[in-house]
């Protein structure tokens, strides 16, 4: 009994461990020098009242971090920023590809930043792994802020945004292959939902040059003149985002015009030739009752070879409609 009281006592402890592990986890604190990134992910109540009390935030942006935000904004406080964006993320559910907005919430203080998910976004899972080696800034001393460590997150996040926009021009090149091989109907499917993932993209990353501007009108002594630069770096990545986005839908609508334009010739092709089987077929069929009515004088019916006349006249007539 003694033996089975400790086993007992050692799993509870075990799963008393990992429940506090877990809960711990949950805001991940990566350091480099004097910088700090903590990244959260689905807050809970204590973890936003943790990080409130830890740096002195706003009991708004409190609020901010546990509902979800409508539309893209920048507030700016005395000590640090709060910026939400929704991000674009292309993804494979149910062997289509989808486009899903993801919302990131940025507190950007002078020496930290906070980051606050309610879901992994593959961009920022992709940076910290970077982060976690310092590899990132060690090869630029660019400065000692935390708005240095934004702009590296944000240049990844348009890097992973180009790389599903580059995925879905190749997807518009294969679209044009299956298009003038004769699979015109299959198309239209495939086109439609790679519109609709132009269109969630568009929808969602429209907002971005807006932050961005905003951003760059926080007051100079918040991150030095030199930080301006790089905010102009990142509207210089948005815009290549943006134009991608313009061309791949231009690529798009050519693609179903000429996708349309060819399924209607065959639809007209396929009308053509029911108009002309109606046209043939109808007198001659018109013909054979004629026979068919019942009457004392019907001409060739009764005569040798009346139906080898009969079906003569057919083929003859047929072959006179035809050409």
């Amino acid at each position: 009994n003694k033996s089975n009281d400790s086993i007992n006592c050692f799993f509870l402890l075990l799963i008393i461990h990992m429940i506090i592990d877990y809960t711990i986890n949950m805001i991940k604190t990566y350091t480099y020098r004097n910088l700090s990134w903590l990244d959260v992910e689905s807050p809970s109540q204590d973890d936003v009242a943790e990080l409130i009390k830890k740096h002195g935030l706003h009991p708004l942006v409190g609020e901010e971090l546990l509902s979800p935000t409508k539309k893209p904004k920048v507030d700016i406080y005395k000590n640090y920023i709060f910026l939400a964006l929704h991000i674009p993320i292309r993804i494979k559910t149910g062997g289509k590809y989808v486009v899903v907005e993801k919302e990131v919430d940025f507190i950007i203080g002078n020496n930290f930043i906070i980051t606050s998910r309610n879901e992994v976004v593959e961009p920022l899972h992709s940076f910290s792994r970077v982060f976690e080696t310092n590899s990132i800034l060690d090869k630029n001393n660019l400065g000692d802020h935390a708005g240095i460590i934004f702009y590296y997150m944000m240049k990844k996040v348009y890097s992973n945004m180009s790389e599903d926009l580059e995925n879905i021009k190749d997807a518009l090149n294969d679209v044009e292959e299956f298009i003038f091989i004769g699979h015109e109907r299959k198309m239209v499917e495939v086109i439609s939902e790679l519109s609709r993932e132009l269109i969630d993209f568009k929808q969602t990353s429209r907002l971005h040059k807006e932050v961005l501007e905003s951003f760059a009108s926080v007051p100079v002594d918040f991150f030095g003149k030199n930080f301006i630069s790089f905010i102009e770096d990142l509207k210089t990545e948005y815009s290549e985002v943006h134009d991608l986005v313009m061309s791949n839908r231009e690529l798009l609508n050519d693609l179903r015009e000429t996708n349309d334009s060819l399924l209607s010739t065959k639809q007209n092709e396929n009308l053509k030739l029911f108009s002309i089987l109606a046209f043939v077929t109808f007198p001659l069929n018109l013909l054979i009752s004629l026979f068919l009515i019942p009457s004392e004088h019907t001409p060739i019916i009764g005569n040798a070879y009346d139906w080898e006349i009969i079906v003569g006249i057919v083929i003859v007539a047929a072959l006179g409609m035809f050409y």
